[in-house]
């Protein structure tokens, strides 16, 4: 199959690329290779090193029609990644998340409907942030989904969603495709806008499209120069520098963390299986981590004596909770997660420890939250 994969240079993409191409399949690259991701030795990072010999690469953006027209000759498949990342970032880039995410997209689909083409399966990558706070139960009212905390509680120390009748913290269930779809960022709005531009016109152009919901991707590979978004990232840096830990609000907030190759087999079996046509997937490891055993473990890997604090600190549009129900993407697709948290953080770690230790740029990016009112 000839498959072209945007963003294929970048953490998930430069995997699956490997993987297609060990699986004989015929691989195009669409990357602009950013800053933010590559560093400023672009062409030379290790991750636009890692595919090479493994794709086709074009250097070129989904926001300009001419390299989408150059990159979809001959291709039978799109799985689309390339999109900016990072939803503190997304809530004062909001035009260029928008025209990357949302207008990259519809460039596509624009593509796709007006010009002759062979492909005949999009991938698209959602993300968990388009369910905002996820799915929760209350005694008193059942199944709810909660709005954005407000920051009188957040204030107040209390972190946890409540119920608007009891006013007690709810709890927390896994997020299923049904669940509600109100993403509480910038970042998640365009995420929620490209699964539901490539669903509609999948169907308009009667080419099957599948969108895969991804929860806190993690592994060898992911950037460690990007300070706005990749906890495990962000800590390790910190770590690796010496530097102390921050934990937000209480550190019990949690997230599904997903090692990398178990979402590259939820992208290779929605290219490849029919049962996958027309749906949307939760993917994740359906476990839930909270951030102070994340901070606690990777201490407890890298061997670094460094202080971790517990702040009350929080970010406006942060969710508290979210862990995905992957159900029916056990049931469609035979998806079945292999790496647990507990092994995935080793071989992580194991790979930060062979990297040269990047600059730690994450008091600069808290800076930038503060000073537009974004943290408190």
């Amino acid at each position: 199959m000839k498959v072209l994969v945007t963003g294929g240079a970048g953490f998930i993409g430069s995997h699956l690329t490997r993987r297609l191409s060990a699986l004989g399949h015929d691989t195009t690259v669409l990357d602009n290779l950013s800053p933010q991701i590559h560093g400023q030795a672009r062409s030379s990072s290790a991750l636009r090193q890692s595919i090479q010999g493994h794709c086709r690469f074009i250097e070129g953006d989904v926001t300009t029609p001419s390299d989408w027209r150059d990159a979809l000759v001959d291709q039978e498949a799109v799985v689309h990644l390339a999109a900016e990342t990072g939803t503190g970032q997304s809530m004062y880039e909001v035009d260029r998340y928008v025209r990357v995410n949302s207008s990259g997209t519809a460039l596509l689909l624009e593509q796709l409907a007006n010009r002759p083409h062979k492909v005949r399966k999009i991938v698209i990558a959602s993300s968990r942030a388009i369910h905002g706070e996820g799915k929760y139960s209350s005694d008193a009212l059942g199944i709810l989904y909660p709005e954005a905390r407000l920051k009188a509680d957040l204030e107040s120390g209390r972190f946890e969603p409540l119920c608007p009748s009891t006013g007690q913290p709810l709890t927390v269930l896994p997020t299923d495709e049904l669940s509600r779809i109100h993403p509480a960022s910038v970042y998640g709005i365009t995420k929620q806008n490209q699964e539901q531009l490539v669903m509609l016109m999948g169907r308009s152009l009667g080419v099957p499209a599948v969108a895969l919901r991804f929860q806190n991707v993690y592994g060898p590979g992911q950037s460690l120069n990007n300070p706005y978004t990749g906890i495990l990232s962000i800590f390790s840096t910190r770590i690796m520098n010496g530097n102390p830990i921050r934990v937000f609000e209480d550190g019990k907030e949690s997230r599904d963390f997903v090692f990398i190759s178990d979402v590259v087999d939820s992208i290779i079996l929605s290219l490849t299986k029919s049962e996958a046509d027309g749906e949307a997937f939760c993917v994740g490891s359906g476990a839930a981590v909270d951030v102070l055993t994340v901070a606690n473990t990777l201490v407890g890997c890298y061997e670094r004596s460094v202080p971790i604090t517990v702040t009350g600190d929080f970010r406006l549009g942060d969710i508290r909770h979210n862990q995905a129900d992957i159900t029916k993407a056990r049931r469609l697709l035979g998806y079945e997660p292999k790496i647990s948290f507990a092994v995935g953080i080793q071989q992580f770690a194991r790979w930060v420890l062979e990297q040269p230790v990047s600059a730690d740029k994450y008091e600069e990016s808290i800076r930038e939250l503060r000073s537009r009112g974004l943290m408190n």
